[in-house]
């Protein structure tokens, strides 16, 4: 099974934040407003980090 966590750099950290801060604030903005494209970019964040994770095992 996936790790839904994997151990993230200090770069995916950031980027991680700066992308829920965006949908944070997409969220004010109204319901009808879409966050779907900032979901895609973390889940590919985390993908990348649950590669690298397998790979160095």
């Amino acid at each position: 099974m996936k790790d839904p966590y994997p151990k993230l750099t200090a770069r995916e950290h950031a980027q991680v934040a700066w992308c829920v801060a965006r949908m944070a604030k997409r969220s004010v903005a109204g319901e009808q407003v879409d966050r779907s494209d900032l979901e895609r970019k973390v889940d590919r964040i985390l993908e990348g980090a649950r590669k690298r994770a397998d790979k160095s095992q």
